[in-house]
């Protein structure tokens, strides 16, 4: 689609979602549920869907990152969530105030600059979708990180703490452990009036009463993937080992590179998966979540280890483009906790090709969970 014709495509589409709001409440606002949002904006505007790697953006489109947020208007000033550090949460249980808004903010400003690092974005804005009494209205506003350096006002109260930077205003709700940011309605892009349907029901009913049965010759299937950890487990506590996997220039013996790793293939996904990953030291294609590619295999005793077919580009990658560590700086587990990220999930495009990102801290224990 072209531009204008997307944004037409775009505006009748959330139109017509927000007429059913009928099916799902008796409300004069019109519903519109966030991962249809989230679906619908990339559907329209061609934009890569990343709703599901649980990073700071939805969306991408080429080098900008969009975080698409839905939410009623209210009086045009309105808190919403914009970060969760649930697995952090005891961490700050020793601290105070000043000391809370620091962690806080680091860990925010972390996660921007890691989603950044990842998909090779060079800005970030957020995509409001804004709902009234049968109106819906856009509008799209900065995508920041907190100015640690300048923040001011910090107030305290028995579960929140308030504070403000040059920009913008936001509170953290210690007892949940969630970050808000106060959204303010201006500059709108556009907006559209909403006739919600009074029954959509028979609305349905009459489009659909034709149907008899629909087959589908076109198989669409989720494709083939397995998630990895970034991890050890030993004794039932997470860490990177000081000198394997993810450290593995730090192993001993002959003289390795500063950026050679390798990410463990726990063996029980081979005995779950059998020959989703091509056979020992067979070069295959690795895409990498901002569209580069790079060769990769699996190696070492029982395959154990997925490596990059030259064995410094995956840690140049990993450790230096995204995690933004030193050469010589040990990779440890609290520097993935930080990001939220500790495992990835590795999809086979082709018989020789995969793709590679990132999933939020417990997706591999999930995984581990349901399949093994």
């Amino acid at each position: 689609m072209k531009q204008e014709s997307s944004l037409k495509y775009y505006q009748k589409m959330i139109k017509i979602i927000g007429s059913l709001t009928g099916l799902f409440s008796e409300s004069d606002i019109p519903y519109l549920n966030y991962r249809v949002t989230e679906n619908l904006f990339c559907k329209a505007f061609s934009a890569k869907n990343l709703s599901r790697s649980d990073v700071s953006v939805d969306a991408c489109m080429g080098k900008v990152g969009i975080g698409i947020k839905t939410f009623l208007n209210g009086n045009g000033k309105t808190l919403q969530k914009v970060a969760e550090f649930n697995k952090q949460n005891i961490h700050f249980r020793s601290l105070k105030g000043k000391e809370i808004v620091a962690a806080v903010s680091h860990l925010r400003n972390e996660r921007i600059d890691a989603t950044k690092r990842i998909y090779g974005l060079d800005a970030m804005k957020y995509h409001c979708i804004v709902r009234e009494k049968e109106k819906i209205m856009v509008y799209e506003t900065d995508f920041e990180t907190i100015d640690i350096n300048k923040i001011h006002s910090i107030k305290e109260n028995k579960n929140t703490i308030q504070f403000f930077d040059p920009k913008n205003e936001y509170l953290f709700n210690i007892t949940k452990s969630t970050l808000y940011k106060k959204f303010i309605t201006k500059d709108v892009l556009f907006e559209v009036n909403v006739k919600i349907i009074d029954d959509p029901f028979e609305v349905l009913e009459k489009k659909f009463i034709d149907v008899k049965e629909v087959y589908y010759t076109k198989n669409i299937k989720e494709k083939p993937f397995v998630i990895l950890p970034l991890f050890s487990i030993s004794a039932d506590e997470k860490s990177v080992f000081s000198k394997s996997g993810l450290n593995q220039w730090n192993a001993e013996g002959r003289k390795r590179d500063r950026n050679e790793i390798y990410i463990p293939i726990p063996a029980w996904v081979h005995k779950r998966f059998p020959g989703f990953f091509l056979p020992r030291d067979q070069n295959f294609n690795l895409i990498l979540p901002d569209g580069r590619m790079l060769e990769a295999k699996v190696c070492q005793d029982g395959s154990k280890a997925l490596m990059s077919r030259h064995n410094a580009d995956l840690g140049k990658w990993l450790l230096r483009d995204v995690l933004n560590l030193k050469e010589g700086q040990l990779l440890t587990y609290k520097k993935l906790q930080e990001i939220g990220l500790d495992s990835v999930i590795i999809e086979r495009i082709d018989s020789r090709t995969y793709a590679i990102d990132f999933r939020s801290s417990g997706t591999y224990e999930q995984f581990m969970e349901e399949n093994e």
